[in-house]
């Protein structure tokens, strides 16, 4: 490899993790609060925070690396103006159209990865997120209660539990104490059961126990009952996505799925690695400046290009799925013409001038 590739490789990588870094931090934050929100409202289970974030980075991943490729080679790209670097470069016959060798080495991988992740981890990561929910919502042991422990459950309530079967559906000596409407109620049962109602309902069934209710200001209003079972509500499970909802399903299934819904998921895999290349092309014609032009003007021109073209996508997306736009359209109209322009860009701003013939001596 020629010592000025090896040199703009290294540089348009560099850039490129530095700023990918910048966004992954960004977005993981985004992510853990989405993440947190369902776990504060008892839909996923707390053992799960670590296990959901990394799958939901997965996700977004098709997203996140177009947006870094881009804003690392345009700053990449504008120093090489800025320090008057592209300025040599041209006085010696090398213009913008040389990049294309470094650029394609460095763009072309990350292009592959989001394929990848569009295609395969991120159905995947969606399939096993649900899955581990799902799961999670049938374990008490995942659910957070543990022999020998008091469990504060969300929405108020104690649980405590002398012993467990082994996978967490059975339960010995369990305790429990509930405050609501001025009033406490206390239950004991000898063994109990972790119960699912409906798609999102689920309680803990007790049985053979005794309960005791009263006022908690002091007052005598006391009632202690006997049962056989009483049923404890726990929060409500995370909504599921049935098994054959598009999003959960591989991609291949998709392209014989005759469904708008999956036609339009299809689609969403497939525009990723197309509009990441698009803009990694646009970076050259885009980040041109003079020596001492300010770059990150053109930066946020840049930022907001991407932004236009990922909106586009999800508005394409959402009329594939209701049937405003034909299955065979799909999102080429947004694919193919950015790409076109880019090229067409990159081209022309690769011209070199020409030198002036007659020159005044």
């Amino acid at each position: 490899m020629p010592k000025l590739d090896r040199y703009l490789l290294r540089d348009f990588v560099q850039s490129f993790l530095a700023t990918l870094i910048v966004l992954l931090t960004v977005s993981l934050g985004g992510v853990l609060v989405d993440v947190l929100g369902e776990i504060a409202d008892g839909g996923i289970p707390a053992r799960l925070l670590l296990s959901q974030l990394g799958l939901q980075l997965l996700v977004y991943l098709p997203l996140v690396l177009p947006l870094a490729l881009m804003l690392g080679l345009m700053l990449a790209v504008a120093r090489l103006y800025r320090d008057s670097e592209m300025a040599v470069l041209n006085a010696v016959g090398v213009g913008p159209r040389r990049l294309l060798r470094p650029l394609l080495l460095a763009v072309l991988p990350v292009v592959a990865v989001v394929g990848a992740c569009s295609l395969w981890l991120g159905p995947w990561a969606d399939r096993a997120a649900v899955r581990m929910v799902e799961q999670a919502n049938r374990s008490l042991i995942v659910a957070g209660m543990e022999p020998g422990r008091f469990t504060t459950l969300p929405g108020g309530g104690i649980v405590y539990i002398d012993g467990m079967s082994e996978d967490g559906t059975t339960l010995q000596g369990i305790f429990t104490q509930r405050e609501r409407d001025g009033r406490v109620d206390v239950s004991t049962a000898r063994t109990g059961t972790l119960e699912l109602a409906g798609e999102h309902e689920r309680y803990l069934q007790l049985r053979d126990g005794h309960r005791v209710e009263g006022p908690l200001d002091g007052g005598l209003d006391f009632r202690l009952m006997r049962y056989a079972i009483n049923e404890l509500a726990l929060p409500d499970r995370a909504e599921t996505p049935d098994e054959d909802a598009p999003a959960l399903l591989p991609t291949t299934d998709l392209f014989g799925d005759g469904r708008p819904e999956a036609a339009a998921e299809l689609h969403r895999r497939l525009a990723p690695p197309l509009l990441a290349l698009g803009f990694a092309l646009l970076t050259v014609p885009m980040a041109r400046s003079a020596p001492r032009q300010q770059r990150y003007g053109r930066l946020l021109l840049g930022f907001l290009a991407y932004l236009v073209g990922v909106n586009l996508m999800f508005i394409g997306v959402r009329m594939l799925a209701d049937g405003r736009l034909p299955a065979a359209a799909g999102l080429w109209w947004l694919t193919l013409p950015l790409l076109a322009l880019a090229a067409w860009l990159y081209l022309r701003d690769g011209r070199l001038p020409r030198r002036r013939r007659g020159a005044v001596a």
